[in-house]
């Protein structure tokens, strides 16, 4: 300890031994912890009350010049629920975080997921925050289902009194933006409930517009509960421990430039697809990830849109725009960098039409006009609306204003960390297409592609998907539906389960166009077969045969034993399309409960809702 910078003081009342141990903790510790535990050791002496309910006077710890509120009384905490909805991970983000400013605020505040709760709770509620998102095309996320569908039945129970304020999540690319928030805010008010904030609906660059709602609806709730904040305790300058400086930590607000180290084509030559196998290094990082979890991506446009829409704007690339941090920076900087530039959606339309005053626009955003602007949005970007719709003396600033920020892509992690500890692998298919007469290109698929380099670095940070994850005992049984790159987080599974020397049955579902040209990590999956890791392999390869088949008629056929294992405590995972191939699945295993285990088809559906309660049943669909 000779040499320890010392931090207590030699008349502070410890021993010589607490003296050092107390010397090395604080000069360990963290500025976050120093100001937690400072509040801590304040507000624990502050409310050191007597019989009469008056604070016993007693000294400062030694070095702490702490400037302690009396208090007479402990008023009872109002409650607030907050109440969330997630599908990626966000919105139940923002409700934890929502949770502790609550309780900063005043209030006992509780966090609950609508997977594990029941309408029915609210009626005994006094306020709730609903915090929720909208997958796909107006739909509740997938844990939420039962939730949404409970609250929206006729016979909901009743609120009356309850004061809320609803906060919604969702992409303007989709129809029914943000549908849940408004769908949940009516209902709320249907049943009796009080709106205390206004409603508001965030898009994929939601985090500014989130934060300042939850900060307004959090004052709103105060005022109307009459709560004062809690005490506040002033701590000198001087008095405040050093610490040395601290690791960088990587997350959503400072991703990693992971080194891009292998990009493998997994298609044979031939193939009608192009899916990639791509190799990141988390070198010195620091950065951890569970199989099941999704790895995300901050991609920049090409260069060549971005050039084109500049164009024909009738723009130059080095004029002057202004970021959100009121810096001055090059037009096509700032589009490639920062914004959507080729999702068209209404929302752009009707900003757009603003500047253009077109009757064609303004008559297809009619109500009544929903199917032709479907059909007119399908396989056009923004570059399109620009050229057949221009508008003359278009300022920079103005074109900027109409995109939204571009949002990071979400890939599932193809591998085990336990495997792989200084790597993170992706398995991401080209998207590729021709549409009203242009070539049209994934924007983070092909930044993956052919933009980076081997060696050039790519902005990364973890999304865990705790709703997504493998037994905790290896003992049991998992079967995995995965065709297409939903084969990615099955083979993370394979890889955790191989390291982990797990017991527990494998059996694996995979399916693709053609058994010659795409049969992803085919030698892989015959290894983990060889090896005793995979069980079961069963493929459906749909361009092969003269009738389609799919991974569904795969199971179909094996119906028996995919009860017998369901029936063993196994786990079912599907993973992959969203739109199809996830209902199809669902469906298939609904109809082998009900031949194999003789139930109804309304006893079937409640066999797979209690397998979801159980966490056994679990689906990461897109």
């Amino acid at each position: 300890m000779s040499n320890q910078r010392k931090i207590i003081p030699d008349n502070a009342p410890f021993t010589r031994e607490e003296t050092e141990w107390l010397d090395h903790f604080f000069t360990q510790m963290s500025p976050e912890q120093a100001t937690w535990l400072n509040g801590f050791v304040s507000g624990f002496q502050a409310y050191q009350l007597t019989d009469s309910g008056v604070a016993q006077s007693q000294p400062s710890p030694g070095g702490l010049a702490i400037q302690q509120p009396q208090v007479s009384s402990v008023a009872e905490k109002p409650t607030l629920m907050v109440l969330f909805g997630s599908e990626s991970g966000n919105a139940e983000a923002l409700a934890a975080d929502t949770k502790k400013l609550a309780q900063k605020s005043g209030f006992k505040a509780t966090l609950l997921d609508m997977a594990d709760s029941d309408p029915a709770k609210l009626s005994k509620e006094s306020n709730v925050m609903v915090i929720i998102s909208t997958w796909g095309e107006g739909d509740p996320p997938e844990r939420a289902t039962g939730y949404y569908q409970k609250f929206m039945a006729a016979d909901a129970p009743r609120v009356d009194g309850l004061n809320f304020a609803v906060l919604g999540l969702g992409d303007t690319s989709y129809e029914h933006f943000c549908q849940m928030g408004k769908d949940f805010d009516k209902k709320l008010e249907e049943l009796g409930g009080n709106r205390i904030q206004d409603r508001i609906d965030c898009d994929v660059d939601y985090e500014d517009a989130a934060n300042k709602w939850i900060d307004d609806a959090l004052k709103a709730f105060s005022a109307n509960s009459e709560t004062a904040q809690e005490p506040v305790w002033e701590v000198s300058e001087a008095s405040a421990p050093v610490s040395p400086a601290q690791k960088e930590v990587y997350g959503k607000k400072n991703p990693f430039p992971a080194e891009l180290t292998d990009r493998v084509v997994l298609n044979g030559t031939g193939s009608g697809k192009e899916t990639l196998h791509l190799e990141l290094s988390l070198q010195g990082s620091g950065i951890e990830y569970q199989p099941g979890d999704a790895l995300a991506v901050l991609p920049v446009n090409d260069h060549d849109v971005v050039t084109e829409i500049v164009q024909v704007a009738g723009l130059s690339d080095d004029q002057p725009v202004t970021n959100k941090k009121g810096e001055s920076v090059k037009l096509h900087n700032f589009i490639m960098e920062e914004c959507d530039a080729t999702v068209l959606s209404k929302v752009f339309i009707e900003k757009y039409n603003g500047f253009a005053q077109s009757d064609e626009l303004t008559e297809l955003l009619k109500p009544e006009n929903k199917p032709k602007l479907q059909e007119f949005i399908w396989g056009r970007e923004i570059v399109d609306l620009l050229i057949d719709y221009p508008v003359e003396n278009l300022s920079a600033d103005n074109l900027t204003s109409l995109m939204r920020r571009l949002p990071p892509r979400l890939y599932s992690i193809a591998s085990s960390q336990r495997a792989t500890p200084d790597e993170v692998h992706l398995t991401v298919a080209a998207v590729r297409y021709f549409a009203h007469r242009r070539h049209r290109k994934g924007v983070c698929s092909t930044f993956l592609a052919d933009r980076i380099k081997i060696g050039d670095t790519v902005p990364v940070y973890v999304q865990p998907n705790k709703h997504f994850k493998l037994p905790e005992s290896g003992d049991a049984p998992v079967i995995m539906v995965g065709p297409g790159t939903g084969i990615a987080p099955f083979r993370a599974f394979l890889q955790e389960r191989e390291t982990t020397e797990a017991s527990g049955k494998n059996w694996l579902f995979f399916g693709d166009q053609h058994f010659t040209t795409d049969f992803l990590y085919q030698l892989e999956l015959q290894d983990f077969f060889k090896d005793g890791i995979v069980t079961k392999i069963d493929t459906a390869f749909s361009r092969d045969t003269p009738e389609k088949v799919y991974v569904q008629h795969r199971m179909l056929e094996k119906g028996k034993e995919i009860y017998q294992w369901l029936e063993e405590d196994g786990y079912f995972y599907v993973c992959g399309d969203a739109s199809k191939m996830a209902p199809d699945v669902h469906g298939a295993l609904k109809s082998i409960l009900q031949s194999e285990g003789s139930m109804s088809e309304d006893a079937a559906e409640e066999y797979l809702d209690n397998l979801k309660k159980q966490k056994r049943y679990q689906r990461d669909v897109y």
